[in-house]
């Protein structure tokens, strides 16, 4: 488990845009896969989308395909999801999480009952 941090989030107006940082403390991903994971008032969390940063695999829940792209860098110890074209629905706190790397594409959803969580980022896209 690797120790994280969120930023980036804020209120934006429909169809905007905005991109979020997950950033590690004391290590690195290194040996890790990385998830943002976002929980809307009253429902549950959802895997949103996966990097295996090694060799680029990823997972995008289907809401968020074609708007959202996830990407690393690994010199600043950071994950980076940017969010385009943002609907009411995308209102949420985000989270990220160090994640087992392995077939990323297809066990992403697993995490969601990860049992620990930073304080996140919230996203509010108003109408």
């Amino acid at each position: 488990e690797v120790q994280v941090a969120e930023s980036g989030g804020g209120l934006v107006q429909v169809g905007g845009s905005l991109k979020l940082a997950c950033t590690a403390s004391g290590s690195t991903f290194d040996g890790y896969g990385i998830g943002w994971f976002r929980q809307a008032p009253g429902k549950q969390r959802e895997a949103v989308s996966c990097l295996n940063p090694v060799d680029g695999r990823t997972y995008y829940a289907n809401s968020v395909k074609g708007r959202f792209t996830i990407s690393s860098d690994s010199a600043k110890k950071t994950v980076y999801l940017q969010m385009e074209r943002l609907t009411p629905e995308d209102t949420a706190v985000y989270h990220c999480a160090s994640v087992p790397s392995l077939s990323i594409e297809t066990t992403c959803p697993r995490y969601i009952y990860l049992e620990r969580w930073g304080q996140g980022t919230r996203v509010t896209v108003s109408s």
